[in-house]
């Protein structure tokens, strides 16, 4: 009895150290299972290029892991080609007019409501205390750039070990229950697969409206823009913000007509999106109601912010399949019919 009662305790304590550790590095285990998550779902795209085959020879999985890297490596690449020149040549105009265009920024801000008791001695002071914060930044930048080749590398080893992994986790679990939770977790790895097919469509309507309406207001660098939006909005919320940003500083230096008409065209579209679109893909896709949807990037951001926004609607996924194979119980086909 005396021997239970300290296996409970120590057992107690190491469940206790076990949740202590994980909330300590949970950074690093968020960006672990966001490259896990990432590997599940690229994994389709590395089955279609393993299939190429020229005479005897077949693509294996490190090949297809770098042919894909490199790929779109390649994309990146002419699209910076064909998008930077006229971006840094209007910036460097920009930058040798800055005066002039601080000057009718004060005037225009003076003529608006309430714009007499805006300083502009004070708006100065706050560009430079962000001008001086730079460093910061840059220092911030440097560890998202280092966070996101971590998550690179982890999810091409995820991809090229995962099936051991999986076997590996599987095997923890009770010999009898292994079978039914091997099944029930391939189950939810296609659902989460058909994620990335979901959110595709969204990045692509998005993406084409954008190019459209922007096209129409004549903004510049407007098929920038246009695949910023596209891409972005594979993060929750915080994706068409930033896009939404982004083409409203552009627009600004224009008018403030094509402010306004980037304003009015991403709020008309995120109800549009939210209304019809994206419940009617994420059910067709993922099997998820929309409600759940909302609850799980509302949960997702609120627990890990961004990340935690972009891989809540897959998690979500995850955790139906597991609770309808485990917690929802179900009537006997016998006890049905008795019933009926």
């Amino acid at each position: 009895m005396v021997k239970n009662h300290r296996s409970d305790v120590l057992f107690f304590f190491g469940v206790l150290l076990a949740l202590w550790t994980a909330y300590t590095v949970r950074d690093v285990l968020l960006l672990i299972y966001v490259s896990a998550l990432f590997a599940v779902v690229l994994s389709p795209a590395i089955g279609v290029i393993r299939r190429i085959k020229i005479g005897n020879w077949r693509a294996g999985r490190g090949f297809a892991i770098i042919f894909l890297v490199l790929l779109l490596a390649l994309a990146g690449t002419l699209f910076m080609v064909f998008a930077f020149p006229p971006i840094y040549n209007d910036a460097r105009r920009f930058a040798a007019d800055w005066p002039k265009h601080l000057a009718s920024l004060s005037e225009g801000i003076q003529h608006l409501p309430f714009g007499t008791k805006i300083d502009p001695a004070g708006l100065q002071k706050y560009a430079a205390e962000i001008v001086g914060g730079a460093g910061g930044l840059f220092l911030n930048l440097a560890g998202g750039i280092f966070g996101i080749f971590t998550a690179i590398i982890l999810t091409a080893y995820f991809i090229i070990d995962g099936e051991r992994v999986f076997q590996w986790s599987v095997s923890l679990f009770p010999l009898d229950q292994q079978p039914r939770l091997d099944s029930t977790l391939h189950r939810a790895e296609h659902r989460m697969r058909n994620w990335l097919i979901g959110q595709a469509l969204l990045m692509i309507c998005l993406g084409l409206a954008s190019l459209g309406v922007y096209y129409v207001l004549g903004l510049r660098y407007f098929y920038v823009l246009a695949m910023f939006a596209g891409v972005a909005n594979i993060v929750p919320i915080v994706g068409p913000i930033s896009a939404l940003v982004l083409a409203s500083s552009v627009a600004a230096l224009d008018s403030p007509q094509k402010v306004l008409g980037v304003i009015i065209f991403h709020a008309v579209y995120a109800q549009f999106e939210a209304v019809f679109l994206q419940p009617r893909i994420m059910r067709s896709t993922l099997q998820l109601s929309p409600l759940a949807v909302i609850i799980a990037l509302s949960l997702g951001g609120s627990l890990a912010g961004v990340l935690g926004a972009l891989v809540a609607v897959p998690t979500a996924a995850l955790v139906a399949v597991l609770a309808d194979e485990y917690l929802v119980k179900r009537k006997s086909e016998a006890a049905t019919a008795a019933a009926d």
